[in-house]
């Protein structure tokens, strides 16, 4: 029964948004700025709902509950508690986004009685001088911070990167940011729904009253270190999956296909989020459960289109199950461009538990 999970439209209208990710992905135009597309959620709040397949229909935390070893993979479903740990956006800041932090793991979990929330963004599109802001660029003490929130300027202590296409940076917790007017990115991050709300340069939301602000939290959640390098740098290859972001909650690769590529994440015993970012392709399951009638006697695999087989357009994700992670990738025509977000549960050795805590030191 498993096979590639599509899902139904998740939009979130706020403030900041615009209409960039509808017209994107092939959907109707909304009344309301749309600045957040929930690509894969199982976060209470707004969960996905299957689009295709037997499950078509269905709340996907309800189906990961079902069959947790089987699509999150055995040593993720044991680590989390039969829970997908990774919530996937698309997102469309027409306007800056709030000054913002959240927290790690411990604190989220003291406060909120949820996880904490480590992101990575990849930027898909940037206006001319579009930028973020990810880290401080001067040393602040707490009262310095609580200062310059209060007289607008806490802006001026924030590193500030001018974004292209292909940027990436990795936004651990406690990492003071802000995503600004202009871009259009993906965010794999933790799945949790905590923000604390720093700067909201005192202007009204939805409702068309102030936002709350979390000063005090941010404060416990803060990183006021100041680091010499906050964007990721990474080497992109055509017809490669390229490695840009190890860490201890997730990993991701950008996968740049021009011809059918195969791709077999089995080793990882982890789901695969795919977000395609740049044309479209087809996502061919080799890998097959041992009762599927697509398997002959041989083990042969049909390439027959079946629900083993999705098209996957420009804008549009899928998750793939940990037991059947074993596919080929078809450009539709010419070239196509993915992110791969999944858990790695590879390599557990001391040496690679180091390289990783140094990823995230060094970011």
């Amino acid at each position: 029964m498993l096979y590639p999970l599509l899902f139904q439209p998740n939009l979130h209208t706020v403030v900041w948004g615009g209409s960039r990710l509808t017209a994107w992905k092939q959907l109707p135009a909304a009344a309301a700025p749309v600045g957040e597309s929930w690509e894969v959620s199982a976060v209470p709040s707004s969960p996905s709902v299957v689009a295709n397949g037997p499950w078509q229909g269905r709340l996907l935390p309800d189906v990961v509950a079902e069959h947790p070893a089987e699509i999150l993979g055995k040593a993720v479903a044991a680590r989390y508690g039969n829970k997908l740990p990774l919530l996937v956006k698309f997102i469309d800041a027409e306007r800056d986004l709030s000054i913002q932090v959240h927290p790690d793991d411990v604190m989220a979990q003291r406060e909120h009685g949820k996880m904490g929330k480590t992101e990575m963004w990849y930027v898909i599109d940037a206006k001319p001088g579009a930028f973020l802001y990810a880290g401080f660029k001067d040393s602040l003490s707490p009262d310095d911070y609580r200062r310059r929130v209060a007289d607008g300027t806490i802006t001026d202590t924030l590193a500030r990167h001018e974004v292209h296409p292909g940027d990436v940076f990795y936004i651990p917790a406690g990492r003071v940011h802000a995503i600004c007017g202009g871009i259009m990115l993906a965010e794999v991050q933790q799945s949790s729904d905590v923000t604390y709300r720093i700067f909201d340069y005192n202007r009204p939301g939805m409702d068309g009253k102030p936002r709350e602000l979390h000063t005090d939290l941010a404060a416990k959640a803060l990183d006021f270190n100041v680091y010499d390098r906050y964007k990721t740098e990474y080497k992109e290859y055509t017809d490669r999956a390229n490695r840009c972001i190890d860490a201890p909650f997730f990993s991701v690769r950008v996968v740049n296909v021009e011809g059918s590529f195969h791709r077999n994440l089995m080793k990882y015993d982890s789901f695969i989020i795919t977000l395609c970012v740049k044309g479209d392709c087809r996502l061919r399951i080799r890998k097959r459960p041992a009762d599927s009638p697509e398997n002959s006697a041989t083990g042969a695999v049909s390439a027959v289109p079946s629900p083993h087989e999705v098209l996957l357009r420009e804008g549009w994700s899928c998750l793939i199950p940990a037991a059947i992670a074993d596919y080929d990738v078809i450009p539709t025509s010419g070239r196509a461009q993915l992110l791969d977000a999944f858990i790695d549960n590879k390599n557990r050795s001391l040496l690679n538990r180091f390289t990783r805590f140094l990823h995230i030191t060094n970011q």
